[in-house]
């Protein structure tokens, strides 16, 4: 059997989450043997178009508002071009929410400086009508965030389309639409090379610190915060 690293395992794996769309419609182009006509030909798939197509079905270009009251964009301003890790929270939640956000805050610690230089953490609230910029703000400090992390309040209808967008929704919509209930994974991933997958929120901080090393430096076997680890 080949031996397979976990680097390498990584690198075949973690775009499926976001990318089985592209793949699929790709396959879907090739044809079914059917001698039915085919009504549209679709031209071959290259990296560029299916880094397009994944930002046109989940990277959506939506107005955010962060902690410090400025203004992005999703896409254009937070993730293009960057190794990124994407998380919900909201600020009076006393389950989850306090339990991811202090791992991250964990998590930063170990990666140091490289956080708002090789990744950007972001947080989302999920209830941005009582989470003004002054309660986000309030909240991140809570935690002891660092620069690099920043935390976002939205449009309700955005937030929501942001949430969908990015795979934070369950197929049930009763549970779906109890804030309580929401998923504590953390969404990560390298946007120009096409790495994207997900992990539980509560994993142990340096196991998800390792795992967002292997995103932000997938060609080499440990990351500056792992310089000289044993596995």
């Amino acid at each position: 059997m080949p031996d397979v690293s976990r680097r390498k395992f990584f690198s075949f794996t973690a775009a499926a989450p976001l990318t089985a769309a592209v793949l699929s419609q790709s396959a879907a182009a090739a044809g079914t043997g059917s001698t039915a006509p085919v009504q549209k030909v679709w031209p071959p798939a290259t990296q560029a178009s299916a880094r397009k197509r994944i930002q046109e079905l989940h990277l959506p270009n939506l107005p955010l508002i962060s902690h410090e009251g400025k203004r992005y964009l999703f896409y254009d301003d937070l993730v293009k071009d960057k190794a990124v890790s994407l998380n919900f929270f909201f600020a009076n939640c006393d389950e989850i929410c306090p339990l991811v956000t202090a791992n991250l805050a964990r998590v930063q610690k170990i990666l140091g400086d490289q956080v708002g230089r090789d990744i950007y953490m972001y947080s989302f609230t999920l209830k941005p009508k009582e989470d003004t910029v002054d309660v986000i703000r309030e909240y991140r400090a809570k935690y002891g965030a660092q620069p690099g992390w920043t935390f976002f309040t939205a449009d309700p209808k955005d937030m929501e389309k942001l949430r969908a967008a990015i795979g934070f929704t369950y197929p049930d919509p009763v549970i779906d639409k109890d804030a309580t209930q929401h998923i504590g994974n953390i969404r990560f991933g390298n946007e120009p090379l096409m790495y994207w997958s997900a992990c539980p929120g509560m994993a142990h901080a340096t196991w998800v610190a390792e795992t967002l090393e292997y995103c932000m430096h997938p060609n080499d076997n440990l990351g500056p915060a792992f310089a000289g680890a044993k596995r």
